[in-house]
C-alpha cells in the first residue's frame, strides 16, 4: 500500500518547512539518502575520478561505474557505453545538437520540432540550423495539445533528418505515444530526440522498446542534486560524433602537431571533472524511486490530480487547460487574473506554484493565454496539499489581497 506520510519522513524538508510544495516539475525536494550520499563523498570519500590511482579514488571510479550501470537498467538502454553524464537536460540536448546536428545536417535539411518544445530542445536547434543552412520546421499540437503519430507523418518530408520532442510537456502533461512517433520517424529515414525531462521522473523509460535514439533527462526533477543529467544516444550514433568540448579525461593521449587520440564513448564526452558528489547521489535517487516503483508513484500523482480537477471543476473562475492529461500536472489560470499575480497570491497562502510561460514560449499560439499557472504533484504530495491548493483557488478572485 502506497504510504505517503511514511514517504515524507524521508524528506528532511518537510520537517523544516511548511511550504505546500506544488512545483515539483520545476524540481523535487530530496529524500535523506540522497543527501547523505553527497555527503559521504563531500566528508568521506573525496577524490576525483579516473585519475587516481590509490584507495579513496578506486572508490569513487567505482561508485560512478555503478552509478553508469545502474542508468542504463533504469533505461534498459543496450550498454553501459550509450549513457552520458551531463549537467542536465539542457546540456545534453545541446550536447546532440552541436555533436550530431552539426555534423550531419546539411543546407536545406529540416529539424523537425513541436510549439510544445521547451526552450532547451528548441533554442540549440535554432543555433544549429544557423550553421548549417538546415531550416527549423514546427508542427502544431492536435485539440488535446498532444504531438500525434498522424501529425508528425504530415510534416515529414525527404529532407527531414532530425524530429526532436518531448515526451511529456511540462506545460500540459500530455503524455506522447513516443513508440509509435518513433516508427513514423524512422520509416522517413530520419532520428528521433527526445526529451525525457518530465517523464523519467514518472514513468517506466524503456528506451530499447521505445526504439529512441537520443534520450535526455535531468536529475535534479527525480530527487537527485541540480547538476547531473543523462543523455543516452544509440551506440552507433556515438560513434560519429565528435566531443561536444575538449580537456583532461576525455583523451588518451595528444601531440605539439595537435594530434589527439580520442576515447570512444561515453567517456569523450565527458572533459573534464565530473560532477561526483552529483552522480553519488543521482545512484541514491535511482533506487529510492524504483524501491518505490514508478508506477506506484504515477498512480498516487493521478488520484490527487482527479481529486483535484473534481474541486476545481466547480470553482468559475478557474480555467483549466489539460483536464484529462494522464500525469500529475494542472495547468490552469484564475479568470481576469495575470497569472504571476495568482501565483503571488498562492505565495500568501504558503503554497508554491509555477507562473509564466515555463520556458515553452511558442505553446501560447496553442492556449491562445500569455501566461498560465502550474500547479505539479509527485510522490510526497498529499492530499492535505491539495485541499489547501483548492482553498486558496476558491479565493484567488481577491488576488490583491496578496500584496498588502
Amino acid at each position: 500500500m502506497y504510504d505517503v506520510y511514511k514517504i515524507r519522513k524521508d524528506f528532511p524538508v518537510f520537517h523544516n518547512s511548511k511550504t505546500i510544495y506544488l512545483d515539483n516539475a520545476a524540481t523535487t525536494y530530496k529524500p535523506q539518502s540522497v543527501i547523505d550520499s553527497v555527503t559521504k563523498y563531500l566528508s568521506k570519500e573525496t577524490a576525483n575520478s579516473g585519475r587516481g590511482d590509490y584507495h579513496d579514488a578506486y572508490v569513487v571510479d567505482k561508485r560512478v561505474d555503478d552509478t553508469r550501470l545502474l542508468v542504463q537498467k533504469f533505461l534498459n538502454a543496450k550498454e553501459e557505453d550509450e549513457i552520458i553524464f551531463t549537467h542536465g537536460t539542457t546540456m545534453s540536448l545541446n550536447l546532440v545538437a552541436q555533436s550530431y546536428g552539426k555534423k550531419v545536417l546539411k543546407p536545406g535539411d529540416e529539424i523537425l520540432l513541436s510549439i510544445a518544445e521547451h526552450a532547451s530542445n528548441t533554442l540549440p536547434w535554432f543555433d544549429v540550423a544557423k550553421v548549417t543552412g538546415a531550416k527549423v520546421v514546427f508542427m502544431p499540437l492536435d485539440d488535446k495539445g498532444l504531438i500525434t503519430p498522424e501529425i508528425v507523418k504530415k510534416y515529414l518530408t525527404p529532407r527531414t533528418k532530425i524530429v526532436a520532442v518531448t515526451h511529456i510537456s511540462n506545460v500540459l502533461g500530455y503524455i506522447n505515444d513516443i513508440k509509435s512517433i518513433a516508427k513514423v520517424v524512422h520509416e522517413n529515414g530520419s532520428i528521433i530526440v527526445v526529451d525525457g525531462a518530465q517523464s523519467a521522473p514518472h514513468l517506466k523509460i524503456d528506451v530499447q522498446d521505445l526504439d529512441i535514439d537520443f534520450f535526455a533527462f535531468s536529475g535534479h526533477k527525480m530527487l537527485a542534486p541540480t547538476g547531473i543529467g543523462v543523455l543516452y544516444g544509440k551506440k552507433e550514433l556515438l560513434a560519429v560524433m565528435d566531443p561536444f568540448f575538449s580537456g583532461g579525461g576525455m583523451n588518451a593521449s595528444y601531440t605539439t602537431d595537435g594530434k589527439v587520440d580520442i576515447f570512444k564513448a561515453p567517456r569523450k564526452f565527458e572533459a573534464g571533472t565530473l560532477n561526483i558528489e552529483a552522480i553519488y547521489g543521482l545512484h541514491s535517487a535511482i533506487i529510492y524511486l524504483q524501491k518505490i516503483g514508478l508506477e506506484n508513484i504515477a498512480a498516487h500523482e493521478l488520484t490527487l490530480k482527479k481529486y483535484a480537477l473534481n474541486e476545481l471543476r466547480k470553482l468559475d473562475h478557474i480555467i483549466i487547460y489539460n483536464e484529462d492529461a494522464p500525469t500529475g500536472i494542472i495547468t490552469f489560470n484564475v479568470r481576469g487574473v495575470h497569472s504571476q499575480d495568482a501565483a503571488t497570491y498562492f505565495s500568501s497562502k504558503n503554497i508554491a506554484l509555477r507562473s509564466g510561460q515555463h520556458c515553452a514560449k511558442l505553446l501560447k499560439n496553442h492556449l491562445h493565454e500569455m501566461a498560465t499557472v502550474r500547479a505539479s504533484i509527485y510522490l510526497y504530495t498529499t492530499k492535505e496539499d491539495i485541499d489547501a491548493f483548492i482553498n486558496a483557488a476558491k479565493t484567488a478572485e481577491d488576488f490583491l489581497d496578496a500584496y498588502f
